[in-house]
C-alpha cells in the first residue's frame, strides 16, 4: 500500500477518534507513524505536531459549540497552557535518547488505559 494513502488513513483514524473522544491526534498519529510507517520516535512526533498546527479540530468543535457542549473560557485556558507546555515539553524530550521517550510514552499511554478500564466511567 502507498504510505501517502497509509498517511491519510491514520489521518482519517486519527480525525475520528479525536471528534469521538476529544482525544488529541498525537495519541493515534506517534504511534501509527512508528509501527506502520517505520519512522523514528522523534521524527513521528514533530510529524504529528506539524500535522495539529492548523486548526485541524475546528470542525468538530463548531459542531460540539452548536450543540451547546463547549466551555470557551476552558477551552482558552487549556490552549494557554498547551501554547506553554508544548515548548518545554519539546526541549525536554529532545534532551533525552528517542528510547527512553518512547518508554515513557508507553508507561503514559498504559496508565491512562488502565485507568479507564478499572475506573469504567
Amino acid at each position: 500500500m502507498s504510505p501517502y494513502l497509509v498517511l491519510l488513513a491514520i489521518g482519517v483514524v486519527a480525525g475520528i477518534l479525536g471528534g469521538m473522544f476529544g482525544i488529541g491526534g498525537g495519541l493515534v498519529i506517534v504511534p501509527a507513524l512508528i509501527l506502520l510507517l517505520k519512522m523514528p520516535h522523534f521524527d513521528a512526533v514533530g510529524t504529528s505536531l506539524a500535522a495539529l498546527i492548523p486548526p485541524v479540530g475546528l470542525l468538530g468543535a463548531i459542531e460540539y459549540y452548536r450543540n451547546g457542549h463547549m466551555n470557551l473560557l476552558y477551552a482558552a485556558l487549556v490552549a494557554a497552557g498547551l501554547f506553554v507546555g508544548f515548548y518545554f515539553g519539546a526541549r525536554i524530550t529532545l534532551g533525552m535518547p528517542p528510547e527512553t521517550a518512547r518508554r515513557i510514552y508507553a508507561v503514559f499511554l498504559l496508565v491512562v488505559s488502565l485507568r479507564m478500564l478499572v475506573a469504567g466511567k
